[in-house]
């Protein structure tokens, strides 16, 4: 994390831990469209993403000790959060699930600024670039964690492979996908 970034972080993090009500709706105005998004990808249903979300400001609101900026960005870590809040949703909501495709997942929130729009854009397509590289059986235990909310153990089952399988199947996926975006300049 470039050093403006991490003092960004830090200053928004001290702000929330004085619990300083500007610092929630700063981080709702820059990531709540993104974080909506990332939820709805997820979710695939408008309410249980805006109560994903919803949920994750109410975590770091409560919690902001749990930042940790040797870790990453705040935009990281509300990410995380409600990466985590939607799988949570998802679990509870039922036992069927709806897996979505990495390619077919529209986007759901439109974004007002365009260059912001651009570059979320390209990011994304070198993010498809990038799946289309790993090998089948990295992508899809990937696609199945990430989008479908399979823990380790439900994914090692379905795709009928020990739970080593998957979890080394995560963890090289992961790398390679780190290594392809770092060589095109895409950044956390």
């Amino acid at each position: 994390m470039s050093g403006e970034l991490k003092d960004e972080s830090v200053d928004m993090a001290a702000r929330l831990e004085r619990k300083d009500a500007t610092a929630v709706e700063a981080l709702y105005d820059r990531y709540g469209r993104l974080a909506f998004a990332l939820a709805f990808r997820i979710l695939n249903d408008r309410n249980a993403a805006e109560e994903a979300v919803q949920d994750a400001f109410l975590d770091l609101w409560r919690n902001p000790r749990s930042f940790d900026a040797s870790r990453g960005s705040i935009r990281n870590w509300l990410l995380a959060i409600v990466h985590n809040r939607a799988i949570d949703r998802l679990r509870g909501a039922s036992k069927r699930r709806l897996e979505t495709q990495l390619d077919s997942a529209q986007r759901a929130a439109d974004l007002p600024d365009a260059w912001e729009a651009v570059s979320l854009d390209l990011e994304r397509a070198q993010i498809r670039e990038g799946f289309q590289h790993l090998p089948e059986a990295q992508r899809r235990t990937l696609e199945l964690a990430y989008f479908g909310g399979y823990s380790h153990t439900e994914i090692a089952r379905q795709m009928n492979v020990p739970l080593g399988t998957v979890k080394g199947r995560m963890r090289i996926g992961l790398e390679k996908m780190r290594s392809f975006l770092q060589a095109r300049g895409v950044t956390a």
